[in-house]
């Protein structure tokens, strides 16, 4: 296995909930993920990202940990995760798991005995919370305890705030990373990467619905500093196991600068890229993203979905043109310079579901805004492996969020042998991607919203237009996203991307 594996891998994040369900329960876990494992050494993807599988009341999913040494038991054993990890590896494939430092369940021992300096406790404004800080969830960011006293929690009350000033709360991530990496994970996923240290004084922001993730005024909750001094800690112990371990980083920056403070040479090894996530389906702003981004000079990271935002596919349009831009937008993004992470479900052309009924949806967000945010369940559904069964081969019975009856023709098997499906086209990616030697990256004149750049002698063009565009005819193509014409120059649908070496 190469050095320094993780600059250009293609990795795959499996929300183990919805993977596969191997024990009946309606939930996946990670027997189910083992069992799937050669589906994914075969799609071609070099690493596995697993979302928490830690011992949890559920209150946010799993990102509320009780014990980050322990499985829960609705996703099997420590001895599941050992079996999944050695699994991985004869496979070929490395594995990535979550860590969420940034908080702890309430239920988590420290919170349980009352160590209040592990939290961030405050006294209140007489009945009113320490300041007016809101939860990404809804609502205020405090909660009062039986004393009097308040808390900090940026999520759920079921999720405190840890304080990261204090000694103990930093020796113990340190074990915690020991912990996964002496079991043979080859690297972590920092949840809220950008949280954990908070303003001196914890000042007011001063303005209501201010606790979005990702947005260009700077917060005092969010991407401080101080949180650097933790990484550096961090990457000396990622450094002191050999195999490359590696970190990256869910850090929602206000730009792609500060975005990069996180992947200095003594810090995280990459981050996501959630201004190129956040762009609208146009060729100025994604060039301007993707020059912003590679002007950095640290490690890119492209990314297009995940569990906490709405598909691309329904982002991009819905429908045939959502499914269309998708298809695009994969190959653009897989042949951009870096790593690409590749969101379950993505490569069969899943669309957010937005008809969950209500009484079925789990997110804690749903109850947080008085049901006025319907949450992110809707990415969340059991994917499709089979077009019969109870749940579509997710499991033998139902699952915890239905599947739309749609979803039969997008299964797995429905499209294994289907030359033109989504999952045909990211294999057919997935294995040029892996076998063409790119050389440095430059952009080649095109027409108006027409991308066109070049690493070496591969190619890459996007038609984002409205309209079809004629080009002159570059010899054999290698991969496109949708079917175009030749008559002695290429005529290029809207929405369609080609890749061709010289």
């Amino acid at each position: 296995m190469n050095q320094e594996w993780w600059r250009d891998a293609v990795i795959y994040q499996v929300y183990v909930r919805s993977f596969a369900d191997a024990d009946g329960d309606g939930v996946g876990d990670l027997p189910g993920v083992r069992s799937r494992l050669p589906y994914l050494a075969d799609l071609g993807v070099d690493a596995v990202w697993l979302t928490p599988f830690y011992a949890s009341p559920m209150a946010d999913g799993g990102y509320d940990v009780a014990d980050y040494r322990g499985v829960d038991p609705l996703f099997g054993t420590l001895d599941d995760a050992k079996g999944l990890v050695a699994d991985a590896h004869a496979l070929g494939l490395r594995v990535i798991v979550d860590i969420v430092p940034n908080h702890t369940s309430d239920r988590h021992e420290w919170f349980q005995q009352g160590m209040k300096d592990r939290y961030v406790f405050r006294q209140g404004k007489g009945d009113a919370p320490p300041n007016d800080w809101e939860s990404v969830f809804g609502g205020p960011a405090w909660t009062r305890t039986e004393d009097g006293d308040w808390y900090l929690h940026l999520f759920a009350p079921e999720q405190p705030d840890l304080n990261w000033d204090n000694q103990e709360v930093r020796a113990e991530f340190l074990d915690i990373l020991r912990f996964w990496l002496d079991l043979g994970v080859d690297g972590f996923r920092v949840d809220v990467a950008h949280g954990m240290v908070k303003a001196e004084g914890l000042p007011d922001v001063g303005r209501p619905g201010q606790s979005a993730l990702l947005g260009s005024a700077p917060l005092p909750y969010f991407d401080q500093d101080g949180v650097h001094d933790i990484y550096r800690e961090w990457r000396r112990v990622l450094d002191s196991y050999d195999g490359d371990r590696m970190a990256v980083a869910e850090a929602w920056a206000p730009s792609p600068e500060r975005t990069a403070r996180y992947l200095r040479p003594d810090e995280l090894h990459q981050a996501f890229n959630f201004h190129f996530l956040k762009t609208d389906w146009a060729a100025e702003p994604l060039r301007a993203v993707i020059d912003a981004s590679l002007a950095t000079g640290t490690p890119a990271t492209w990314v297009l979905s995940n569990h906490d935002v709405v598909r691309h596919v329904t982002r991009y349009g819905g429908g045939e043109t959502g499914r269309r831009r998708a298809r695009a937008a994969a190959l653009l993004m897989l042949a951009l310079p870096g790593s690409a992470y590749v969101y379950q479900g993505e490569e069969l052309g899943l669309p957010e579901v937005l008809d969950l009924p209500d009484e079925v949806l789990q997110d804690p967000v749903w109850e947080r805004s008085g049901h006025t945010d319907r949450g992110r369940d809707g990415c969340r559904v059991p994917i499709p492996w089979t077009s019969t069964g109870p749940s579509l081969g997710f499991g033998p019975g139902p699952a915890w969020l239905p599947q739309p009856e749609s979803w039969a023709k997008l299964a797995v098997a429905e499209q294994q042998t289907s030359p033109e499906s989504m999952l045909s086209l990211y294999r057919a990616a997935l294995r040029l991607r892996g076998r063409l030697a790119f050389g440095s990256f430059e952009w080649v004149a095109a027409p108006v919203d027409v991308l066109h750049f070049r690493r070496g002698s591969f190619h890459c063009l996007a038609n984002l237009s409205q309209s079809v565009v004629r080009l002159p005819d570059p010899g054999p193509v290698l991969l496109a996203s949708s079917y175009y014409g030749l008559d002695g120059e290429v005529v290029l649908p809207p929405d369609t991307v080609l890749w061709w070496e010289e």
